[in-house]
């Protein structure tokens, strides 16, 4: 499941395994381990992918399905802008 995620966060942003890697400070090699389930993230790791993607490490574990979008240094019209957003995809999928 984590590789999953990885690998669907990864794509969301259009980098390649060798960008994700880059802003890890890993090898490509390493990126493509963990979205082929042949390893696991380390805690530190984990810790790294939820800042890059700006999501919590329990998103990244699929423990909690709920992505967390950081809005510091916006201001309160922008997160408004980004929460009614949010609202409308939500409702176009129905």
């Amino acid at each position: 499941m984590t590789a999953d995620i990885i690998k669907k966060l990864r794509e969301a942003r259009g980098w390649s395994q060798a960008e994700l890697a880059r802003r890890m400070g890993l090898t490509r090699n390493g990126v493509n381990s963990w979205e082929q389930g042949l390893s696991m993230p380390s805690p530190a790791c984990l810790v790294e992918l939820s800042k890059v993607f700006s999501v919590s490490t329990d998103y990244l574990l699929g423990l909690d399905r709920s992505a967390v979008v950081d809005v510091t240094g916006l201001d309160e019209r922008e997160i408004a802008l980004l929460s009614e957003l949010a609202d409308m995809l939500r409702h176009r999928k129905k």
